[in-house]
């Protein structure tokens, strides 16, 4: 008897599971909400949302992102402020963020202002390449200095106006009284006017109340000024060994890099941040560069402030100005080519070693 077998069933393959696609995210951030919009790579909108400005609303809105696919690239508007936090967020969670410039007033008159556009067009811009911009950290000792010259800047102004309004009052009262006071010095007519008695004068009360807060914001300035001094000597001590450096300067100039130098790909780009290099202003046969007014402008101000002080004490530095004077160039203009030169020093220090080497292999 011949035993015949069963034709084997074929069962039909189970279709793999499809890898999830590539998506980038788009954030356009405002002070009490986000409102966010994911693209795929070939720039279709998946779809738009608002999130709380709270770490809460952070996690929610990463993970609303990540269930579209996977998420590599995030543009981020205003990082220095209202999206300084989720952009450290993001960055934390190896999210690769990307610095978008807000719109221009034309563009915002064509399409109107809603947020889900704005957040589309973050998005799009990291996709296209026009925004490529890695931002600041915000985090390391770079951001801590802005903030204590933040408060310094703040302490000084509030000291300069109380000290104007108490030589105001001072030409109003008893002429005894501003006889004895008006051959003091500043710090002298400061320490007399906040141990004045209380006489029941409306004057000499505010007098004495004035000097004391002028007194209080000498302490807090003195503090502020400590701290940082201390950033620069502890984090970047070679600064200060470059002629006409002093702590001051060199915490504005290491604000502006901020704590990731390594993403300014070369000495031309910090004088950029720094507004000391020319802008191009050829037209037809004319050929000519012009000032950059942009910039950090308080970088700029260092370095300003870096030059005059070689000018006055560096022997090479004095010796290109009469070179360049006897070649024609103005006072102002040498000023300017030697603030480009000072960028590119100061660029050298503060960029990571590494960074720096490969860099200079490359090239």
């Amino acid at each position: 008897m011949t035993v015949t077998s069963m034709p084997q069933t074929t069962l039909p393959e189970r279709p793999e599971e499809q890898p999830a696609e590539d998506v980038i995210l788009g954030v356009d951030t405002h002070k009490d909400v986000h409102v966010a919009a994911v693209i795929t790579v070939l720039g279709a909108l998946l779809a738009h949302q608002e999130f709380p400005a709270t770490a809460a609303g952070y996690r929610q809105l990463l993970a609303w992102a990540r269930s579209f696919g996977v998420l590599h690239r995030a543009g981020v508007e205003c990082t220095g402020s209202y999206g300084a936090a989720l952009a450290r967020f993001l960055s934390r969670e190896n999210i690769q963020v990307v610095e978008v410039n807000q719109p221009d007033r034309a563009t915002r008159r064509k399409r109107g202002k809603p947020d889900a556009v704005d957040a589309d067009a973050a998005a799009r811009a990291v996709l296209s390449g026009r925004a490529a911009v890695t931002p600041k950290t915000g985090e390391g000792p770079a951001a801590d200095m802005r903030v204590l010259r933040l408060a310094k800047e703040s302490a000084v102004k509030a000291r300069t106006q109380a000290n104007n309004q108490l030589k105001s009052v001072l030409l109003g009262i008893d002429p005894e009284l501003r006889e004895s006071l008006s051959e003091l010095s500043n710090s002298a007519l400061i320490a007399r006017c906040a141990d004045l008695p209380d006489t029941g004068s409306a004057a000499v009360f505010t007098l004495r109340l004035l000097a004391r807060r002028v007194q209080q914001l000498t302490c807090e300035v003195k503090e502020l000024t400590h701290r940082v001094d201390r950033g620069v000597r502890t984090h970047h001590p070679q600064l200060l060994d470059i002629v006409g450096v002093g702590p001051d300067s060199a915490a504005a100039l290491l604000i502006a890099a901020g704590d990731n130098p390594e993403r300014l790909a070369s000495e031309a780009s910090f004088a950029a941040l720094c507004g000391v290099s020319p802008v191009e202003q050829s037209s037809g046969k004319t050929r000519r560069r012009r000032l950059n007014r942009g910039g950090n402008r308080q970088a700029n101000a260092a370095l300003y402030r870096i030059v005059v002080t070689r000018l006055r004490r560096d022997t090479r530095t004095r010796s290109y100005l009469e070179r360049r004077t006897k070649q024609g160039m103005s006072k102002r203009e040498i000023i300017r080519c030697l603030k480009r030169y000072v960028a590119r020093e100061i660029y050298r220090q503060i960029q990571p070693t590494t960074a720096f080497t490969t860099t200079t292999t490359a090239t």
